[in-house]
């Protein structure tokens, strides 16, 4: 049985957006508001999008999408396992090869960002560090004391001399695509969310640029607060938030303090400390960020590198992220001052195989053993997704990001003010959220009525003012995120949100429930606005574009969406239940090895054309706790439990928390149109959280397989 889904394109207009992407080496420099590419002001998106976890012929097109989204600056991190699981074995090869990442970045012009670790955690194991490091044997001190074991993350010269051998390896892939070359590397990241001692990280950045690396900026987490702290001006703290997470030991909805991403509030830029970001380490911390007084009237730039663009799925929590979710908090972002957005993650992907080990965080690994990821799967419910696939968010977030690149010099020397209340409880609902940024007579009203599990309420006989200029009552509804200018491009106020700027024209876009008024410094007053798209202007050079219309402007949308149910078979049936045991780190453990030979099992047999080429997902619709997707490599030996012949391969990995479970089919190795599902089921009462989207349901079935032509 066929479908066919006709999806109209909304535009065809061409985006070659110009940021820091078309200024390769070109002066870049900051103050105390943002990034100024030879001597402009920019306020650029960043993505992050991890390259060995993407297949190599993958790069290209997945970079071409990021940019497409309006993602101006690509963050990337060198997980260290990845390409030293062996000791002195360094690979650079195939999906590992950092160099020719760089040289795709550098062909599409888009500018990365390398966050060099040692640690990196990303929900890699032990945050990859490789498991030979802990193993090192204890040496004696110079004195002829007691041996003692190297002391990772910190001064020990033990250490530092294997972290400058793996910086010495990722210069080589590096060298000559520098910045101040023409290439795309224009900063650098030392290890990550560290909270020992200031002197480490200028230890790193020291043998850094020693070894060569000379970048026009440095950068380092603003996370957990540092015991002493970095010189000002050697390295940019960035900060982050998310809408929740699967870090947090509890399996309730809506706990930690997350609620807070979605209020505006006032950031002192700071020489240490962090924003809250729920419980990422394992418990809740707010640090208080250094003032500019105590930075002799010196302060950083407010940007972030860790914005939840989606969240991975835990085996003991699965939150369920909602477009709205990443939207507002990146509104919430930037109305409070912040000039750069940095997603994390804004690409999902796949752990690469491992020689030794699995290299998907666990429980049982010798480092950053806090909860137990997926072998295969880091979807992150990112924009985009594992395979390339679009979320909802890519699309809602487009239009902000269009503003960031086109009013960005305007933008960034706005001051952030906030009439509106900062210490807000956990969906307090008494009055709107909103704040402003304002520079000279201009400014932008930013307006979130949306927090995350919570039912905001509408917001009746709303007054909202800026730069002495008034706005009419407005009824906010419930849900509404919204930027209103004043005193922008002719506009004197209106009830629309600019989005772009381009030859010569305005587009601006509706906001759902509220009716679009334009007054113009010229006079002219337009009420009641009607959305005619970006072919009929509404005065003069003024475009207003739907919300959808706007999601999409600038892009060529495909036209046709195929959708071909597959069979399955039933093999086995389930065995018996497995008992779910807490582990080291005193959640729920993942299923191991033995269990999933308990699991029952189910044969798919795919249509010779559903893997003949690009774009093809297999959906898996299922009622259970976990699946896992096998393929046979045929070799003519070791027949398998569904029937099939050759060697099993793991392929695909899923914790069901209420999406489809995905597999991109073209990465099949060739031959192969059997692949065999295995399904955990469902158990009454795990100590699990499941979000309100997840089949609770104890058992387990299939209901359903498509293959999606993307």
């Amino acid at each position: 049985m066929k479908r066919l889904f006709v999806i109209a394109a909304l535009a065809s207009l061409a985006w070659c957006p110009r940021s820091v992407a078309s200024d390769f080496g070109k002066p870049v420099t900051w103050d105390r508001h943002s990034l100024m590419v030879d001597g402009r002001r920019v306020c650029p998106v960043m993505g992050e999008i991890h390259y060995s976890r993407v297949p190599a012929d993958e790069w290209q097109q997945e970079v071409r999408k990021m940019k497409e989204g309006g993602v101006t600056i690509i963050a990337t991190y060198v997980f260290w396992n990845h390409i030293e699981e062996e000791e002195g074995i360094f690979r650079w090869d195939g999906q590992r090869s950092l160099r020719r990442f760089l040289e795709v970045c550098k062909e599409e012009e888009m500018p990365v960002v390398l966050r060099l670790g040692p640690f990196c955690h990303g929900e890699v194991r032990n945050g990859g560090i490789p498991d030979w490091m802990f193993s090192l044997p204890p040496s004696s001190s110079k004195n002829g004391g007691a041996a003692t074991p190297v002391k990772l993350r910190t001064e020990d010269p033990r250490f530092l001399y294997y972290a400058e051998q793996l910086y010495r390896q990722i210069f080589t892939q590096v060298q000559g695509l520098q910045w101040k070359d023409g290439g795309p590397v224009v900063a650098a990241q030392f290890d990550n969310e560290y909270r020992g001692r200031g002197e480490y990280l200028m230890a790193l950045k020291r043998i850094a640029t020693s070894i060569g690396f000379d970048l026009p900026f440095y950068t380092r987490t603003g996370w957990p607060e540092l015991r002493t702290p970095v010189p000002f001006g050697e390295m940019l703290p960035l900060y982050g938030d998310y809408a929740d997470g699967f870090w947090d030991k509890e399996v309730t909805e809506g706990c930690g303090s997350y609620y807070k991403a979605f209020n505006f509030k006032a950031f002192s830029p700071s020489n240490d400390g962090g924003e809250n970001m729920g419980a990422l380490d394992g418990h809740t911390e707010e640090t208080r960020p250094r003032s500019a007084e105590e930075n002799g009237g010196r302060a950083y730039p407010y940007f972030t590198c860790e914005l939840g663009g989606g969240m991975a799925t835990a085996y003991h929590r699965r939150p369920y992220i909602y477009p709205e979710d990443a939207y507002s908090m990146a509104l919430v972002k930037l109305g409070s001052g912040s000039n750069l957005l940095g997603y994390y993650m804004y690409h999902g992907g796949t752990n690469p195989e491992g020689r030794l080990n699995t290299l998907n965080e666990c429980q049982t690994s010798p480092g950053t053993a806090n909860n137990d990821l997926p072998v295969c799967t880091y979807d992150f419910q990112a924009p985009l997704g594992e395979f390339g696939q679009t979320y909802p968010q890519y699309f809602m977030l487009r239009p902000l990001h269009l503003f960031m690149h086109d009013y960005g010099e305007q933008l960034a020397p706005m001051e952030a003010s906030f009439p509106a209340s900062q210490d807000l409880k956990k969906g307090e609902d008494s009055s709107l959220r909103w704040c402003i940024r304002s520079h000279n007579d201009e400014a932008f009203i930013f307006v979130n009525n949306y927090e995350r599990l919570q039912n905001l309420t509408a917001k009746k006989n709303v007054g909202l003012s800026a730069c002495g200029v008034v706005f009419p009552r407005l009824n906010i509804p419930a849900g509404t995120m919204a930027i209103f200018p004043v005193n922008v491009d002719g506009i004197r106020y209106a009830t629309a949100q600019l989005v772009a700027r381009r030859n010569g024209n305005i587009y601006m876009m509706q906001i759902d429930g509220i009716p679009t008024t334009i007054c113009m410094q010229d006079g002219k007053l337009l009420k009641n606005v009607k959305a005619l798209g970006h072919e009929k202007p509404v005065y003069k050079n003024i475009y207003l574009l739907s919300e959808a219309e706007a999601w999409f402007l600038f892009m060529d949308l495909p036209h046709t969406t195929l959708i071909e149910d597959v069979a399955c078979e039933k093999v086995r049936s389930a065995g018996a239940l497995r008992v779910i045991t807490k582990g080291p780190a005193k959640v729920a453990q993942a299923p191991t090895e033995n269990d999933w030979e308990q699991a029952a099992v189910y044969k798919i047999l795919l249509p010779e054309e559903a893997v003949a080429g690009r774009h093809r997902l297999l959906s898996i619709d299922y009622q259970g706790d976990c699946a896992r997707l096998y393929a046979y490599q045929t070799n003519g030996t070791q027949p398998s439990s569904a029937g099939g012949q050759g060697r099993k391969m793991l392929i695909a990995d899923n914790f069901q928390y209420g999406r489809p479970f995905l597999y991109g089919l073209w990465r099949l190795p060739e031959d192969v149109t059997e692949l065999e599902l295995r399904i955990l089921p469902m158990q009454q009462d795990a100590p699990i959280y499941l979000p309100r989207e997840a089949d609770k349901t104890p058992g387990e079935q299939v209901k359903g397989i498509e293959i999606v032509v993307q």
